[in-house]
């Protein structure tokens, strides 16, 4: 088991050897629908509800986010505006519905886009073995070696501060941690016999991947997906936090808790509401990754 920089554990386990060994996550749908748990169906509402938020943010406020009026300056909570209002007469509120969108955009397409090419890549090196191997890993582990933050950092730094430059930034240290996860399985399912029956067979590179690896990886990709996806999103709070994120006026959490720490004595909610934010959507992510793990975990399927 191995800890990468960007704080996600990243394991190798394999699915103990059998009768019907491609087909033991063959149906993990089925299997999470059998075996809701309280995490799971918890962490599902939680990621759910800021999804919406994220798509509808007008259902919840009706206000300019970018509206300032300097003479309400850090004015309190009151009936029109529920958490006050920031240093420039901006709505605490309205800032922090539509900083959900950056959130969850960047959160989760950084991490579809990291299984998008981490995955394919770690299964190919554990399936062709040789130089291909040795190629590939030798580059997930140079990017290993870095901090994600410090790559995320630099990215940004040299490329600009849009939405997509942040996402790919994120991307270049989630890419490793699937392709390590990706790679052990492979290479250990390549010596099943199933896989060797259909090389025998003439099957293709291709199809024994798609047909036989992955399906044995699905499970476990999704688990780890969703804890990743609550450590991206604090590591965009975090860029945001530092400047890095995306330009004003757009709402971002990191970039109102960096806003509101000047006034953390004389106006705590300032920072204290993007904080919760930021904490419960990690909760949120971290709380459906466990409760997918006791779902799909293939040791228990039969309990």
């Amino acid at each position: 088991m191995t800890t990468n920089d960007l704080g996600a554990v990243v394991t190798a386990d394999v699915p103990p050897p059998g009768r019907g060994a491609s087909r033991d996550v063959s149906r993990p749908r089925r299997r999470i629908l059998r075996r809701l748990n309280p995490l799971l169906v918890i962490g599902g509402l939680i990621i759910a509800f800021l999804v919406f938020v994220a798509l509808f943010p007008t259902l919840f406020t009706s206000q300019d986010p970018a509206h300032q009026d300097l003479a309400a300056q850090l004015e309190s909570p009151s009936a029109e505006h529920w958490l006050g209002r920031d240093q420039f007469g901006r709505d605490i509120y309205t800032r922090l519905i539509h900083g959900t969108q950056a959130s969850m955009i960047i959160g989760v397409s950084s991490v579809l886009l990291g299984m998008a090419v981490g995955i394919p890549v770690g299964m190919i090196a554990g399936y062709f073995r040789g130089r291909t191997e040795r190629v590939i890993m030798w580059v997930v582990d140079v990017l290993m070696a870095f901090p994600g933050l410090i790559l995320a950092l630099l990215f940004v730094a040299l490329f600009g501060q849009s939405i997509w430059n942040i996402t790919l930034a994120i991307v270049i240290g989630i890419v490793p941690v699937f392709a390590r996860l990706a790679h052990g399985p492979a290479l250990a399912f390549r010596e099943r016999e199933f896989v060797k029956s259909s090389i025998v067979f003439g099957a293709r590179a291709p199809w024994i991947l798609y047909k036989h690896i992955w399906p044995n990886l699905r499970s476990e990709m999704v688990v780890i997906a969703s804890m990743t996806a609550a450590v991206t999103i604090r590591i965009e709070a975090g860029l945001s936090f530092l400047g890095l994120g995306l330009p004003p006026p757009t709402a971002t959490w990191g970039g109102m808790l960096r806003d509101g720490t000047t006034y953390l004595q004389t106006d705590p909610l300032f920072s204290l509401v993007p904080g919760l934010a930021i904490f419960i959507a990690a909760l949120g992510f971290n709380l459906l990754g466990d409760g997918l793990r006791d779902a799909l975990d293939p040791r228990t399927a039969n309990s």
